[in-house]
């Protein structure tokens, strides 16, 4: 999987992408699209790697924005602006006119106050501009409190109780076309009884609408479809089949309707690593420590949130075949980082095979808001990347 030969020679550290991984992804992806009526935009806030962003692009996809320069990012790789969706509960007014002026799909509002920010600025640029109203339907997906975002005390979308008022207006409005409803209930979420119970709640709200005369072109119900961190190689697709299947089977769309995706972590999150090279292994009082030359501002994950990613010594594996059977090959480390915060951790008390200075570690499973999230704390250069 790796190419151990050209990493040792490559400045570290860096995010490496397996290129076939990737396009294995998006195949399955796509043979996993029930009929046309599905249709997926690429989160580019999970990797905003551009050559990654290009290889998207090229197989068809669309592109889920939280920012404006998001969506200069999707138009670059060549994703046509009727199929960028723009996210955010804060969108900056330079940011709306972007869109309003590329032409893009669809505004995800997130407030009424938001509403009437966009209304206002499409009236005075001349453009009508096409929304869905994010709801917040109060739905735990049972993930980590920092990523979920369905519950009714997140910051994210319109409370229920003030829906009907939101499409009132909007329906009054003359700079906006109310095109659907949108929803997303939070991340890494790994079984798929909420986004059936989401499909429940959507089908609820539709038949709602529907007595008030009010119909949808598009329903979307964002994205929040884990990977398995723990083995990925085991793993490395997500089961796409019975995520869109519960969809399919749970959601009742109405004639003409379509129904959108915003899949970002369950794209890439398994073909990226950080690969890091080791600096010292110290020893301490009653531990023994891997330094590595990568620490949480390359990768923030687990510093944020506790978040855990397998640890991979690559260089080992070329000395396996020298080592005597006899002896015990592996030791119980720390793996740390060179930044001086006790949260630049990647993992205790953590069984790797007996590790030296220079060794390359992978750190696996980081294709997910690793290099999007990284940072320059401590005057640190970004780290590179690798696409093979």
């Amino acid at each position: 999987m790796f190419p151990i030969e050209k990493l040792e020679k490559s400045p570290t550290p860096l995010y490496y992408y397996d290129l076939k991984l990737l396009q294995d992804t998006l195949q399955a992806i796509k043979d996993a699209i029930p009929d046309d009526r599905f249709k997926v935009h690429y989160a580019i806030k999970a990797c905003n790697n551009p050559q990654v962003i290009k290889v998207i692009a090229d197989a068809g996809f669309g592109a889920d924005c939280v920012s404006g320069g998001e969506i200069l990012q999707a138009l670059e790789a060549g994703i046509a602006p009727e199929k960028i969706v723009y996210a955010g509960v804060g969108k900056t007014d330079a940011e709306i006119l972007l869109g309003l002026e590329k032409g893009i799909g669809c505004f995800n509002v997130e407030s009424i106050e938001e509403l009437e920010v966009i209304n206002d600025l499409a009236l005075k640029a001349g453009k009508v501009a096409p929304i869905a109203f994010r709801i917040n339907p109060n739905i735990d997906a049972h993930t980590h409190e920092y990523i979920t975002t369905g519950l009714a005390e997140n910051k994210f979308g319109i409370p229920h109780h003030l829906e009907k008022e939101a499409v009132k207006k909007a329906k009054e409005m003359k700079g906006v076309r109310l095109k659907g409803l949108h929803f997303h209930i939070g991340s890494q979420i790994t079984i798929n009884e909420p986004f059936a119970l989401l499909s429940h709640r959507v089908n609820s709200m539709q038949d709602d609408y529907a007595k008030q005369g009010i119909t949808f072109e598009t329903i979307n119900v964002g994205g929040g479809l884990g990977i398995d961190y723990d083995d990925p190689d085991g793993n490395p697709i997500p089961d796409f089949k019975s995520y869109f299947s519960t969809f399919a089977r749970d959601l009742n769309l109405r004639h003409g309707q379509e129904l959108h995706f915003e899949l970002g972590r369950s794209v890439v999150g398994q073909c990226g690593s950080l690969i890091t090279r080791v600096l010292y292994v110290k020893k301490g009082a009653g531990k023994q420590f891997v330094i590595l030359d990568a620490g949480f501002p390359d990768l923030i994950r687990p510093a944020l949130y506790g978040a855990h990613h397998k640890i991979e010594n690559l260089s080992a594996a070329l000395r396996a075949s020298e080592a005597d059977g006899s002896k015990d090959t592996t030791a119980v480390y720390d793996i740390v980082g060179p930044i001086c915060e006790s949260t630049d951790c990647f993992g205790k008390d953590e069984r790797l095979p007996i590790t030296q200075r220079g060794d390359i570690i992978a750190l696996r499973s980081a294709g997910a808001y690793g290099e999007a999230m990284a940072s320059g704390y401590n005057t640190r250069p970004l780290p590179s990347s690798l696409l093979a």
